[in-house]
């Protein structure tokens, strides 16, 4: 492995950390920031993912407003927080309204500004000030973003609202008037001009030693490519090598490593690489943050842990249990990387063999359950919830039905206001209702977006669900039935929260918790994925990991009143029907 991190010897300003979730992202731009601190640069760290941990790692309390971080002079933290971002951008687009405006004209400007749409632009709007105007102060401004799906959105944001603002005088109907859009636009143009500028912007692609992982980071590259982002390069985090070559686990742990990045895709190989092991703890505190990138070997805990010592359920259990309805939705969430997509998929394979017919779809706009599955099995249908395509077939649905009666000019002006990069949230906000009205007839497997991700989508549920009652209240409204109202009865939605028994993922499916339960939706069960505690593992390494992963284990059981559901690692990688399969009773 190279001695020195050759990123940190990076000319470019911005760089950004993208990824698929759980290879460690916010762990490795973290380390980079306090790295390029420590070497006397000034840093800004920022995260763009609504369900950040950057909080529990440095310990200090997130804003909106950069923060300074204890112990590691020159570096400051700032947190992008999507509902003060919100609120601000409300707030100058009804200030440009000047006092002209009547009450009746601003109440309606605030309607039209209460959607997930308001969110996205208002987020986008404050990235879009850092590329262009906030950064100033700063040697490097660091992004530590969102899983693939979201940050690919987020990145390709730029050049959308540039092109749909370019010539347009009337704006989006779902985000006020034209001027709360064209006041930014200069803005937008800045933050595209940032982004396409190789000396000024580096992406950093992130994965794992695994086959997923580095695949999915070629998507990205290729994807990043086509919006004009071609300076990259690829960190492989938690490579790791065997201890004791008598112990079969970490034997074929290290195996799977190498034969991943022995086939690793073409574009990937291309690029600049840096390589980090994997560590004996979590990388949790400046200590273990400034120890991620030593090329020093890893300190190896001496605790003896007893591996069978933690009773725990397997997933046939959880599948028997909810197998005893006859219909109902079932949707899985937890934060990017925990595996979500092999748990859903596991579960209805599960369903499907009680008898069940099932229908196996997903929102993450990175997902492949199809990849997954890679079979068709009988009773099961699967499908995905396209973002590109649901915007499509919205955009259809309502030029068809607005466009009789309308003028050649009123029909432009509509197709022009559709072209507006929200429309795409809405429709898949549509899209998703549809999937959680079909757990009506039958059982419907879910599997979630990352949880930044989901927790939008929930936002437009909640905002729908308000918009409607305001619209019937007083008109038969006990008889609407929104989303919100099918995701907050118990017997019609169960959801399962997917966490890794590490210190990150436990945290923020504890905080998912959390916000699920204001919004009045109370978690089925809790499933831990790929542990090690219940294998005869003795790698000195693996086995250090052995003590953490039984402390997250411990946090999980005070989360939740039911049992546990566990499903451990797996030497072979659950790929394929049978491999999936085989996860229901290990």
């Amino acid at each position: 492995m190279p001695s020195r991190f050759t990123l940190l010897d990076t000319p470019t300003k911005y760089l950004f950390f993208t990824g698929k979730g759980g290879v460690g992202k916010t762990s490795v731009s973290t380390a980079v920031s306090i790295a390029l601190a420590d070497s006397g640069k000034k840093v800004l760290l920022v995260s763009t993912d609504a369900a950040s941990n950057l909080d529990e790692m440095l310990g200090i309390v997130l804003s909106n407003q950069p923060v300074a971080v204890p112990g590691v002079p020159g570096m400051s933290v700032l947190n992008i927080d999507p509902g003060a971002a919100a609120q601000s951008y409300r707030s100058r687009v009804v200030a440009q309204m000047g006092p002209q405006a009547s009450p009746e004209e601003i109440s309606t400007v605030r309607e039209q500004l209460s959607g997930a749409c308001t969110t996205e632009i208002a987020t986008f709007d404050e990235f879009s000030n850092l590329l262009s105007r906030g950064g100033a102060a700063y040697d490097h401004v660091v992004f530590d973003t969102a899983p693939t799906g979201h940050t690919l959105r987020l990145l390709s944001l730029p050049k959308a609202w540039s092109g749909f603002l370019n010539g347009n005088d009337r704006g989006a109907s779902c985000l006020g008037p034209h001027s709360g859009l064209k006041m930014q636009e200069q803005l937008f143009n800045q933050a595209l001009a940032s982004l396409n500028d190789a000396s000024l912007t580096s992406i950093v692609l992130v994965a794992r030693p695994e086959a997923g992982a580095l695949n999915e980071a070629a998507r990205s590259s290729d994807e990043l490519r086509e919006l004009g982002l071609s300076n990259q390069r690829l960190v492989v985090n938690a490579v790791f090598q065997a201890g004791d070559k008598n112990d079969s686990i970490a034997v074929a742990i290290e195996a799977l490593g190498k034969k991943a990045l022995g086939e690793m895709p073409s574009q990937l190989r291309e690029l600049a690489r840096d390589v980090i092991p994997l560590r004996a703890v979590d990388s949790v505190g400046l200590a273990a943050l400034r120890r991620l990138l030593s090329p020093l070997p890893t300190e190896i805990s001496t605790v003896a842990v007893q591996a069978s010592c933690f009773d725990h359920h397997k997933l046939s259990e959880l599948v028997a249990e909810l197998a005893q309805g006859e219909r109902g939705l079932i949707m899985v969430m937890g934060k990017g990387g925990v595996g979500k997509t092999t748990v859903a998929a596991a579960i209805a394979l599960g369903l499907v063999k009680n008898g069940k017919s099932v229908h196996l779809s997903t929102t993450d706009p990175a997902a492949h359950l199809a990849v997954t599955l890679n079979a068709e099995v009988a009773g099961l249908s699967v499908g995905r919830i396209d973002p590109k395509v649901e915007t499509r077939i919205y955009v259809d649905k309502i030029v068809a039905a607005k466009s009789p009666g309308m003028t050649q000019a009123e029909k432009d002006l509509l197709i022009e206001d559709l072209r507006s990069p929200c429309t795409e949230e809405v429709a898949v906000f549509h899209a998703f209702s549809h999937v959680v009205s079909q757990a009506r007839s039958a059982f419907v497997v879910l599997d979630t977006a990352p949880t930044g991700h989901s927790l939008l989508l929930m936002d437009a549920t909640g905002a729908y669900h308000r918009q409607m009652v305001r619209e019937f209240e007083g008109k038969a409204s006990g008889r609407i039935v929104t989303p919100l109202m099918r995701l907050q009865d118990a017997d019609y939605t169960k959801i399962i929260l997917v966490t890794l028994p590490e210190a990150t993922p436990v945290s923020q499916a504890a905080a998912l918790q959390d916000d699920l339960r204001r919004a009045k939706i109370e978690p089925f069960a809790w499933v831990v994925n790929k542990s090690l505690l219940a294998t005869t593992t003795r790698d000195p390494l693996l086995h250090a990991r052995l003590e953490g992963e039984r402390k997250q284990l411990e946090r999980v059981r005070a989360q939740t009143s039911r049992e546990v559901f566990m499903v451990p690692w797996t030497v072979t990688p659950p790929v394929g029907v049978v491999a999936i399969q085989a996860l229901l009773d290990a």
